[in-house]
C-alpha cells in the first residue's frame, strides 16, 4: 500500500494541477484518494497558500483569482461577455434607485447603460464609471474623491473611506476580484477591500457580477461573505456546482444570455 501513497512533492504537484485548472479542492476528499490524512493534505495547503498557490478556506482550498492588470486592460478583455452580464443586471434594479457602481470592467458596461433603470442618482469612486455614466443620460453623478490608484481605476485612501461612511444606497453593483461560496466576494488590495466592505454594508442590497474565470476563485482580502450578497449574476456557462452553492445560501442567481462567437 506504501508504494501508491505519492511523495509529497508530488501530491502537491497533484493539487497545485487541480488548482490551476480552477478546481476547488476539499482536505477530505484529497485524504481518501491519497490515502493520507486529512492534516496532511491541511499542511500541503497550508503550504501552497503561504507560497501565493491558494487561498485556505474551511475544509479545503479555492483557487486564487486570475483578476489582474489595471483596468485599461482589463475593459479589452472580453468586452462582449461583460455587456451580456450587465445587460441581466439591468432588470434587477428598480426605476428610481440611488445606486452606487463600483469600480470594474464589467461595471463599465452597467454604466453604459444605466439610462435603461433610470436612477435618481448614481454614486462612484471611479473617474472612469463617471465620465461613462455623463455620456449615456445620467442626470445626477456622485464622484466620490480620494487618491486614485491606477490597478483598480478607482478612488483609495481615508478621505473616500469617510465619504462613502455617509453613504445609503439603495443597490450597490459590487466588483470583486473572486467570488465563491466559501470565501465569499474577494480582492487583492486590503485597502479596496474596506472601501468596499463599508460601501456593501451601507446599502439596502447588494448585486455581484462575475464573469467565469473569477466564479469560484479567492484573493487574500475579504469583502464580505457570500451569503450577504443579495443576487449574483454570472455568465450563462457558469460552473454549475459554484452557482448551486450561492443558490443553497439564498442568493438570487441570474445567468446572462449565451455568449456567441463574436461575444468571446
Amino acid at each position: 500500500m506504501s508504494e501508491l501513497i505519492p511523495l509529497a512533492d508530488a501530491r502537491r504537484e497533484l493539487i497545485r494541477g487541480r488548482l490551476r485548472e480552477g478546481r476547488p479542492v476539499k482536505a477530505a476528499e484529497l485524504a481518501a484518494e491519497f490515502a493520507v490524512s486529512e492534516d496532511t493534505v491541511r499542511r500541503d495547503l497550508r503550504d501552497l497558500a503561504r507560497a501565493g498557490e491558494c487561498r485556505r478556506v474551511y475544509g479545503g482550498a479555492l483557487p486564487l483569482s486570475p483578476a489582474g492588470g489595471n483596468l485599461t486592460e482589463r475593459r479589452r478583455e472580453a468586452p462582449g461577455r461583460k455587456r451580456l452580464i450587465a445587460e441581466a443586471v439591468i432588470p434587477l434594479i428598480p426605476p428610481g434607485s440611488t445606486v452606487f457602481i463600483d469600480a470594474g470592467s464589467t461595471n463599465v458596461q452597467v454604466a453604459s447603460l444605466a439610462w435603461r433603470f433610470q436612477p435618481r442618482t448614481v454614486i462612484t469612486n471611479a473617474p472612469s464609471i463617471a465620465a461613462v455614466l455623463s455620456e449615456n443620460g445620467v442626470d445626477e453623478i456622485v464622484v466620490i474623491g480620494g487618491r486614485l490608484d491606477p490597478a483598480t481605476g478607482s478612488c483609495l485612501g481615508s478621505r473616500t473611506l469617510r465619504e462613502v461612511e455617509g453613504l445609503a444606497p439603495d443597490v450597490v453593483i459590487l466588483g470583486g476580484c473572486g467570488i465563491a461560496a466559501d470565501a465569499g466576494v474577494t480582492v487583492f488590495s486590503s485597502e479596496e477591500a474596506e472601501i468596499k466592505r463599508t460601501v456593501a454594508a451601507t446599502s439596502r442590497a447588494v448585486i455581484v457580477t462575475s464573469t467565469r474565470e473569477k466564479l469560484g476563485t479567492a484573493a487574500p482580502f475579504a469583502i464580505m461573505a457570500a451569503s450577504r450578497v443579495s443576487a449574483l449574476v454570472v455568465e450563462a456557462d457558469a460552473e454549475p456546482r459554484e452557482v448551486e452553492r450561492f443558490s443553497r445560501l439564498g442568493v438570487a442567481v441570474t445567468r446572462a444570455a449565451p455568449a456567441t462567437f463574436e461575444d468571446q
